[in-house]
């Protein structure tokens, strides 16, 4: 899953940039409104973390014209102030959830998870495809009544096909919600690790999930 994080202030971004890429989240920061506009404009996010107060665009102008243009990410508000009626105003700017600074990081993780079991993905905090099943909550990961072990950046290219079951999702979007920004789409880095899911996944069961749709990418489903 891949997170846009738009915090002027630098050791609450790094902060927060850190422990969602240590949950296995590919993280991108900007700095200023304007910069994290046109970032959210032009890439597909699953979630943004976004500051009221920021430089050169306040938050609330950014989610505002985000929603303008039909951009429906999910959004988490930092904000430093907390009466009723600035959280009023960040709802209905557009915001889904709200977090008043300082924070707690198990909070802002949970409650980003819980924004990331909103349709359109799969919601709740088990995926499941065919007899495949994957708890957001605890990692665990079973075919069967078989345990799968999957390091951190497996886990993570698995959850992105579950959550968009029977879709076929190319290398660039694959690359680009497991990493981040700096993902290089010539590398052939989703391709291994493809390869080492469908090890771990496919093999010795009735039926492969993972599907190649040649010259394209991949897609996920208990279907041929």
């Amino acid at each position: 899953m891949r997170i846009l994080v738009v915090e002027d202030e630098p050791g609450i971004a790094n902060f927060v940039r850190q422990g969602l890429q240590e949950a296995g989240y590919a993280v991108d920061v900007t700095w200023d409104g304007q910069e994290g506009l046109a970032y959210a404009l032009a890439t597909e996010y699953d979630v943004l973390v976004l500051d009221i107060m920021l430089p050169r665009m306040n938050g609330l102008d950014l989610l505002r014209e985000l929603r303008e243009q039909g951009n429906k990410t999910p959004t988490l508000m930092l904000t430093a102030r907390d009466t009723v009626e600035d959280r009023v105003i960040g709802l209905d700017a557009g915001a889904d959830d709200y977090l008043v600074k300082p924070f707690a990081f198990p909070e802002l993780l949970a409650r980003v998870r819980a924004l990331l079991r909103r349709p359109p993905l799969q919601t709740g905090t088990v995926l499941v495809a065919g007899d495949l099943e994957m708890d957001t909550s605890t990692r665990q990961v079973q075919r069967g009544e078989r345990l799968i072990d999957l390091s951190p950046r497996e886990f993570a290219v698995l959850e992105y096909l579950m959550r968009h079951p029977n879709q076929v999702l190319t290398r660039t979007q694959i690359g680009e919600h497991v990493w981040d920004l700096c993902f290089y789409n010539e590398s052939n880095v989703v391709d291994v690790y493809i390869g080492y899911l469908r090890r771990k996944v496919d093999t010795d069961s009735d039926y492969p999930l993972i599907h190649t749709v040649r010259g394209v990418g991949y897609r996920l489903s208990a279907e041929e």
